[in-house]
């Protein structure tokens, strides 16, 4: 996974950094970009709170130089997927024989698309570590390492960090409910007290950095679902999460997925449940993303094993099809797709580092908001001003934001704001296609 780390040199979404990153640079240093959510107060910050105190110990040590600053989180991030990967293997080796739990830790460590996003430091990428170590501890039959309280813990963890990912654990809670004797006693002695201590934790945190008490988790809920503003966004069809999401998140090892569900014993529906129930739901709603459905991904590798397992005559060919068609997938987007944003990056740092007239250099980032990082990958505070894009809030019928404004007259937009001289930028950051 360290590996992985230095193999993913490219950008996917903004939310890796301006949610994070971005975040926890503003609460160390005290500048940073906070986006419209944290003005809104949609977003915790339990999660930047991780990365701001690494961010913290590297200050206090006099070690915080912009490379260890992007990379650090990173590896952190790497380390912790690292962690995940063995409690699958190690839940897999209680459950079934030892060949199986080597197949489902092999589809889990070829996969593309986790190869791609494990490293990454999204709230999606924490919310599939934490929903791997959970399942370690939840009471599927045969596991030896059940805890109530730690999987509960870890499932309550990941609402604060992302409210959606309580949706994979629905049906997985509603198993374990209907199967306990003690439903009274699972309820009061164990959930109850475990969503009391986070949630109580989630508000405190939240209380000393906003400094008022929110509760994060139903601002987000009510923007996305309730108002269905992430439209903003972006919309996809209902069946796109069926038709195009689910199959490229899988990749190569879709056919594998689909053999090893007529194999897989009748204690792993549930798993199915869970991954078809996970669709299902994210399916009504409007704005979708191949990340949102990363946490139940290696739910799908249980299947891919036994379908490895289960292969005779083909098994290396099998193999040899899965390793290669994943390494090139997960090369190419590692190291060549969208990495222009993050390499432009390197040019601002050597502005602010090795010029001499820096205090006279400011940036104008014209391009789409948010498709650079910002003061996170910078580490220092030049003046930099970007297309603001945040959603209508007021409830405007014909609303545009800036980058649309732009977008329509860009020509037009740049007379009108830089009427003189004086207020012009120094560099301009813009896609090759605008020039």
């Amino acid at each position: 996974r360290i590996c992985n780390c230095f193999l993913v040199q490219t950008s996917f979404v903004p939310d890796e950094y301006w949610q994070s990153l971005e975040v926890a640079h503003h609460m160390v240093f005290n500048y940073g970009y906070l986006t419209w959510e944290w003005t809104e107060r949609l977003r915790g910050y339990t999660y930047p709170l991780i990365f701001a105190s690494i961010y913290k110990i590297l200050h206090l040590l006099g070690k915080d130089n912009v490379q260890l600053l992007i990379w650090i989180p990173r590896l952190a991030q790497a380390l912790l997927s690292a962690v995940a990967d063995v409690r699958l293997y190690s839940l897999m080796k209680q459950l079934e024989s030892h060949q199986v739990a080597r197949w489902v830790f092999f589809c889990q460590l070829c996969s593309w698309f986790t190869w791609y996003c494990c490293t990454r430091t999204l709230t999606n990428t924490m919310e599939t570590v934490l929903t791997i170590i959970a399942l370690f501890y939840y009471p599927l039959e045969g596991s030896k390492s059940m805890n109530s309280v730690k999987y509960s813990s870890l499932v309550a963890l990941a609402f604060i960090i992302r409210p959606t990912a309580v949706i994979p654990w629905i049906p997985l809670l509603l198993r374990h409910f209907l199967q306990e004797h003690r439903k009274l006693d699972l309820i009061l002695y164990q959930f109850l007290p475990v969503g009391f201590l986070t949630l109580s934790l989630s508000l405190i945190i939240d209380r000393i950095f906003f400094g008022q008490w929110t509760l994060v988790q139903y601002n987000f809920l009510k923007f996305n679902v309730l108002q269905n503003l992430g439209t903003f966004y972006g919309s996809h069809p209902w069946h796109w999460y069926f038709t195009q999401g689910f199959p490229v998140v899988l990749g190569p090892h879709l056919p594998f997925f689909i053999h090893g569900c007529f194999l897989a014993p009748k204690r792993y529906r549930i798993l199915l449940m869970t991954v078809l129930w996970t669709l299902l739901v994210y399916s009504m709603l409007s704005h979708k993303e191949f990340r949102f459905i990363y946490p139940v991904l290696p739910f799908c590798m249980v299947f891919c094993g036994y379908s490895l397992n289960h292969l005779k005559t083909w098994k290396k060919p099998a193999l040899s099809f899965l390793f290669l068609s994943n390494m090139l997938l997960a090369l190419y987007t590692g190291l060549v797709h969208q990495r222009g944003t993050l390499d432009v990056m390197t040019h601002i740092q050597e502005l602010c580092y090795n010029n001499s007239s820096k205090s006279s250099a400011s940036l104008f980032v014209m391009m789409p908001c948010h498709s650079t990082p910002y003061y996170s990958h910078v580490h220092y505070p030049l003046p930099m001003r970007f297309l603001q894009c945040p959603p209508d809030l007021t409830g405007k019928s014909q609303y545009l934001d800036e980058a649309d404004i732009f977008y329509l007259n860009p020509l037009n937009w740049l007379y009108k704001e830089f009427h003189n001289d004086s207020t012009l930028p120094t560099h301009l950051i813009i896609f090759s296609v605008l020039e």
